[in-house]
């Protein structure tokens, strides 16, 4: 089963919230997933994000794929920096 670490929107219509998920690649943006690992809201101010850093390894390590702006916000914690740093 390919895996994937992506974004599941939340939240009110012009309000997002989003949640950092680990789904199988053929499941709808929002529909099942198998474990939630941080979530990202971009409408506070400074923007608000919360990964569990422990999880995202794991994963990774598993060969689970990113998707672009899960890529981008996990170099921003520095985690994929960590992840290739243990290879």
């Amino acid at each position: 089963m390919a895996t994937k670490i992506r974004m599941r929107r939340m939240g009110a219509k012009k309000s997002p919230f989003y949640r950092l998920v680990v789904a199988d690649s053929r499941a709808p943006r929002d529909g099942r997933f198998i474990e939630e690992i941080g979530y990202y809201d971009p409408t506070k101010e400074p923007v608000e994000l919360k990964i569990d850093e422990e999880k995202a390894l794991k994963w990774l390590k598993e060969g689970a794929q990113t998707s672009e702006t899960v890529r981008s916000l996990f170099n921003k914690a520095g985690i994929l920096a960590k992840h290739n740093g243990a290879k």
